[in-house]
């Protein structure tokens, strides 16, 4: 007797592979810089020696080729995570030339300067310029979901825009002071504390019910043209909340 033949199982596709940590990855490479700095000066601190000239008389000194070095790379990251026109890349320029101080004293005002600045980017205060570094990951992330789309991958396109989405309610918690949660409660209790307008609220709703669908492989509930909508409303609703 001759078995009957079992119905074949189509497999699931393979995704391609994509990364969703560039903005945790960059705010932490800044925070790290600013600790390695820091640890720096310490170490350059500790090269400190008496020295005399018959013209500035005694005077307490660092390595001049450690100290240029320093200064070099925590200008750098000053400019890049405090921006050109702030006060903390502005004092430095200042103080870095100051003519009435010996370099020890210099190298002491200029590690102040970057520990202030490692507190004021820690604690969020540079939230301009966050919001610039988050604006360009976000633009990444979203044209990575275009790209996706495009290539025939409507669920990944829509898990990608998603974290996009959900990255941004986080972001606005931390801002107004709300704690984190789920999706669905950061929606509702943002809307609650006047973030945004109940029209809003409803569609990050839908956004989400298409997020979630194409997490669990529900494919069928939703179409190519939902997704290419989808990566339009996060981009507008990041772009009003920047």
């Amino acid at each position: 007797m001759q078995r009957p033949q079992r119905p074949r199982v189509e497999p699931k596709p393979r995704w391609p592979s994509f990364d969703l940590s560039s903005l945790a990855t960059m705010a932490n490479l800044f925070s790290r810089r600013f600790t390695e700095l820091l640890v720096q000066s310490d170490e350059l601190l500790k090269t400190k020696r008496n020295a005399y000239s018959q013209f500035s008389g005694a005077s307490t000194q660092v390595d001049d080729h450690l100290f240029l070095g320093w200064k070099v790379k925590t200008k750098n990251l000053l400019e890049k995570a405090c921006g050109l026109e702030s006060q903390h890349f502005k004092q430095f320029e200042q103080d870095e030339v100051l003519s009435w101080t010996d370099s020890f004293e210099r190298a002491r005002r200029l590690r102040a300067i970057l520990e202030a600045a490692q507190e004021d980017y820690d604690g969020g205060y540079l939230n301009s310029v966050r919001t610039t570094v988050q604006a360009e990951v976000f633009d990444s992330e979203l044209e990575q979901a275009s790209e996706l789309l495009a290539s025939g991958y409507k669920a990944p396109a829509a898990v990608v825009a998603g974290v996009v989405l959900e990255t941004t309610l986080k972001d606005l918690c931390d801002k107004n002071g709300i704690n984190r949660g789920k999706l669905e409660k950061m929606n509702a209790d943002l809307h609650k504390a006047g973030i945004y307008t109940l029209l809003v609220q409803k569609q990050i709703t839908a956004l989400a019910q298409i997020r979630n669908d194409a997490a669990h492989g529900n494919i069928g509930t939703f179409q190519d043209a939902d997704v290419e909508s989808m990566i339009e409303q996060v981009q507008r609703f990041v772009a009003d909340q920047a």
